[in-house]
């Protein structure tokens, strides 16, 4: 399989499968990714950087170990991912969407980037979000507003829309976010999908922290109306009219992506 709109259309674990039997290559997902995010970047603005270089490096690292070296990983080895811009990730830029840390090239990796290396995920690049993660549009970034690729007019929400738009126009399978307010739970259910989570409890006391995945499931879950009813308030970027789920644009108008 080489036809990029069919790659891309597929969810993370059905990439996976298809990896393990040989009939894609992880250089392959790789690529069609990239092709995907060259497309709709200029209307999305989902990345703040596009790491492709490295993306490729490491699909090919992937792509050249032996076959019981990958069946040894875990199951989404040689699937790409897209990183929101708040982690920090070794030789690839990390502002938090601030222009306070323009130029910063972290000399480490965060735990969790060190075990999506590990696990042979190459990282597409980093993604937008509201400043600081301090937002619910991903329009107070300090670099790019990022669209809601179902309609352009509409915010994708936040603070990890960046991550979100990423997988909803096919730019990434599988992204990763933060949450401790809904930065993840308010863009899932505004971009039409399901954002997986997974608790972790850090020692620091009263908080809570949600570190998890932005994801296209494998099967539907909520009707999409149910999700957008579920987001609180207007979130029409003029802030003047009401959301009105039977007005959305259809998707051949305003969905970029495959």
């Amino acid at each position: 399989m080489s036809d990029t709109t069919e790659l891309v259309k597929l969810s993370a674990a059905e990439m996976a499968a298809k990896v393990k039997t040989g009939e894609v290559s992880s250089r392959e997902l790789v690529e069609a990714h990239l092709a995907v995010i060259d497309a709709a970047e200029p209307s999305i603005k989902a990345f703040l950087k596009v790491s492709a270089d490295q993306a490729l490096d490491q699909a090919d690292a992937f792509d050249a170990k032996s076959a019981d070296d990958k069946a040894a990983l875990p199951e989404l080895a040689g699937v790409p991912i897209a990183i929101k811009d708040m982690i920090v990730t070794k030789g690839i830029e990390t502002t938090a969407a601030s222009k306070i840390l323009e130029g910063w090239v972290p000399p480490y990796d965060a735990t969790v980037i060190e075990k999506l290396k590990a696990a042979g995920m190459p990282l597409l690049g980093k993604t937008n979000l509201d400043e600081f993660a301090q937002g619910s549009s991903t329009e107070h970034s300090a670099y790019q507003t990022t669209h809601n690729p179902w309609d352009t007019e509409r915010v994708p929400g936040g603070s990890g829309g960046g991550s979100a738009s990423a997988v909803a126009a096919f730019e990434a399978p599988i992204a990763l976010g933060t949450d401790t307010g809904g930065s993840i739970r308010q863009p899932g259910a505004l971009d039409r999908y399901r954002g997986r989570q997974a608790h972790l409890r850090r020692r620091e006391p009263f908080r809570r922290h949600r570190h998890g995945l932005f994801a296209r499931p494998d099967r539907p879950g909520l009707p999409h109306r149910a999700r957008l009813r579920a987001a609180a308030g207007d979130h029409r970027r003029s802030r003047q009219a009401g959301f009105d789920v039977d007005s959305r644009r259809p998707a051949s108008d305003g969905r970029c992506g495959p």
